[in-house]
């Protein structure tokens, strides 16, 4: 669902006119001379292939010496027939007319004569003595004898080819290189942006308020570097922008640029990493030396996981070309003088793999958390991203940032524009809320697949299996309200329940995860209980419910029999979600086991509360599968409708056969990523 920071304006909305060209305005463009290189080169060969072809055309065909000789000494070859003899040193060159036969009617105007050639590589004295002598003999007085070239004329080909191919493969090899010279390979690939081409300021970094106020002390210090240097202080050598993609990292790294006014180098961790030994290291020197030459400057390293890994921790991927690489980065962040203003700002969301010594103080002084906007960041980047747009009244961007929790700006970006094209795709003149709210479900679910063929019984099963999700979240407590339920397959789905929140929480208690999980289970039981079997379709369903349990006991501590214990000890990337490594097995089998089974308990006693609803509530259940089978698509005002019929029948109390009720820790509030456990419950088929 997250996109990469430079691929669209994360937090900002920066106009497509208004984006930076990528390269100094001052500096040739050393494209378009390769380009003309290029051509220059083609039409060179070109015209010697067209020369060397006319030339041969010109000789005419072919005739033996010995067939040359008789032909004169026949009478073949005469003063009638015979033009333009030239006699070369290696070939004789004439042209033949034919005469008409007897009895043949002469034509008006005379035949074209056929050009024709005599190899004779060398003729001796007594040789040409003897051609002359047959030539006079049948008349054949206008001839003439071709000097001799040069013989340095015949080094010109030995010369001249091997010139056109060492050219030709100089300018393969700088264009593998990228750079001006035979030796490129350790020239820098960052792009410089010129003062004039960055256009970017704080104003189009929305939605992370946070972030802009800690950089702009940054910009002071580039804008007047004398005023802190008068103090004693130290300018900042760098900057490290951390949180997860789509943020805006990169945004506000132009941002700082344009507003401070510097020159801005941009390149990517993996730009440094190459096949040859030490090239790494001397793109780094070049990089600072040119920065250096241009300061005060910034230069922004991209992904810089990909070159600051830590050294010798036998993590896949490392090796000594990038320790090299590594070591040549920490020695230039702390080597050059302390009065170039020369700030280096570089932008990962996995910290937890950089090496130490690029994070102490002196290289990277300051760490900047870019982390997911709240409601009102989110709203504050709509207003950037849909003033681009045409939208109609009724649409509202404060509600629209409501339902969208776990959004990034690139996300966000994506939700307008998946908007705006459904509005022309129906040929509407502006986008409305309906649009936003189905770009929204695209998103979260997928495309939309109409044309999909289901079966019937296939069908009713989806069908009871959403309605599962949607009457367990309805009738517990601390769950968020569902907006939606579909059996229309989108993605790899056939069906989907959307749940939004009502309000921002960044804290979840463990009443309310046990209540997910009983949500996630909710599918698989109305399938037992109305078809005494379940489907391959609640995959997904025992996935994340699996994952939620775990965590319950091996990161949380709210299992009461196996303690407060963090028991994982992979540390789980916090902005990517996913384990950083291999598992690292360092606990005893009994304890491995105990948690197996604690997870398991937990499972278990969800299933049980699952089961208990939809079996008191089966009325209720069975009438809000038959609607979704006519409708196909149930909103919040219809389910209310279906729920408001079926008042009487008794709901589940809050606490009332939740899973260790009497657990001391019911109702203890702990911390997670917001949007990790609040993803919409999906349901039948995706895992099959």
């Amino acid at each position: 669902m997250s996109q990469p920071d430079d691929t669209a304006p994360d937090s900002g909305g920066e106009p497509n006119a208004n984006k930076p060209k990528g390269r100094d305005s001052k500096r040739p463009d050393r494209s378009q001379a390769s380009n003309i290189f290029l051509y220059l080169m083609f039409a060179v060969v070109v015209a010697a292939l067209v020369t060397m072809w006319m030339n041969w055309r010109s000789r005419g065909e072919e005739v033996k010496f010995g067939e040359f000789e008789a032909g004169l000494r026949s009478g073949r070859f005469s003063a009638k027939n015979v033009h333009e003899v030239v006699i070369g040193p290696s070939e004789i060159r004439f042209q033949d007319r034919p005469e008409p036969e007897p009895g043949q009617k002469v034509p008006e105007s005379q035949p074209e004569a056929k050009r024709f050639y005599v190899p004779t590589h060398q003729m001796g004295d007594e040789k040409e003595a003897e051609l002359t002598r047959l030539l006079s003999e049948q008349g054949i007085v206008n001839f003439e004898y071709e000097k001799a070239p040069p013989e340095w004329y015949s080094l010109i080909p030995l010369l001249v080819i091997p010139v056109i191919f060492l050219l030709f493969f100089v300018f393969l090899f700088r264009r593998m290189g990228g750079a001006g010279s035979a030796m490129s390979f350790g020239r820098s690939r960052g792009k410089l942006y010129a003062q004039e081409d960055i256009r970017i300021t704080f104003k189009d970094a929305a939605g992370i308020e946070e972030a802009v106020e800690e950089l702009r002390e940054v910009v002071e210090f580039l804008r007047t570097p004398a005023k802190y240097q008068a103090l004693g202080g130290r300018i900042p050598r760098g900057v490290l922008l951390v949180g997860p993609p789509g943020t805006g990292k990169t945004l506000l790294a132009k941002a700082v640029a344009g507003e401070a006014g510097v020159p801005f180098f941009s390149l990517s961790g993996s730009d440094f990493v190459e096949m040859f030994v030490g090239v790494g290291a001397a793109r780094v020197r070049d990089m600072f030396q040119q920065a250096v030459q241009r300061s005060p400057a910034i230069i922004f390293i991209d992904e810089l996981d990909a070159l600051g890994k830590t050294r010798g921790s036998g993590m896949p991927g490392g090796h000594d070309e990038r320790e090299q690489t590594l070591n040549a980065l920490l020695v230039e962040m702390d080597g050059f003088s302390s009065d170039l203003s020369v700030i280096v700002m570089a932008a990962t969301n996995r910290p937890e793999t950089l090496d130490p010594a690029l994070l102490r103080p002196g290289r990277f002084d300051r760490h900047v958390t870019v982390d997911r906007p709240d409601v009102k960041g989110r709203e504050a980047i709509l207003k950037v991203h849909a003033a681009r747009i045409k939208m109609d009244e009724t649409v509202n961007l404060s509600r629209l940032a409501r339902i969208s929790p776990g959004f990034v700006g690139a996300d966000l970006a994506n939700l307008v524009n998946e908007a705006a094209l459904l509005a022309a795709r129906k040929d509407k003149k502006r986008v409305t809320m309906k649009d936003f709210e189905e770009g929204i479900e695209r998103v979260v679910a997928g495309l939309e697949k109409q044309t999909r063929l289901i079966h019937e019984d296939e069908k009713l099963r989806v069908s009871y299996h959403e309605c599962g999700h949607a009457l367990v979240a309805c009738s517990l407590p601390h769950m968020d309200p569902v907006h939606k339920i579909s059996i229309i397959p989108r993605g790899m789905g056939l069906g989907y329940t959307l749940h939004f929140p009502e309000d921002e929480r960044h804290l979840t208690t463990r009443t309310e995860l046990q209540n997910r999980i009983c949500c996630l289970l909710g599918g698989i039981a109305a399938e037992a209980i109305v078809f005494e079997e379940t489907s391959t379709g609640a995959q997904n369903d025992l996935q994340r419910a699996s994952s939620i349990a775990r965590r319950m006991v091996t990161e949380f501590g709210m299992s009461k029999k196996l303690g407060r214990v963090f028991y994982t000890e992979n540390a789980r990337s916090q902005y990517l979600g996913a384990p950083s490594g291999g598992p690292d097995v360092i606990h005893s089998e009994e304890t491995i086991r105990e948690i197996d089974l604690e997870v398991k308990r937990i499972i278990d006693e969800a299933s049980e509360a699952a089961h208990e609803i939809l079996g008191t509530r089966r009325a209720c259940l069975d009438h809000m599968a038959r609607e979704l089978m006519e409708c196909e698509v149930m909103d919040a005002d219809h389910l209310k409708r279906i729920l408001d019929q079926h008042k009487t029948s008794p709901q589940l109390s809050p606490g009332t056969r939740l899973p260790a009720a009497g657990d001391e820790s019911h109702g203890e509030p702990i911390a997670v990523k917001p949007g990790a456990e609040t993803a919409p419950a999906r349901g039948v088929g995706d895992g099959a």
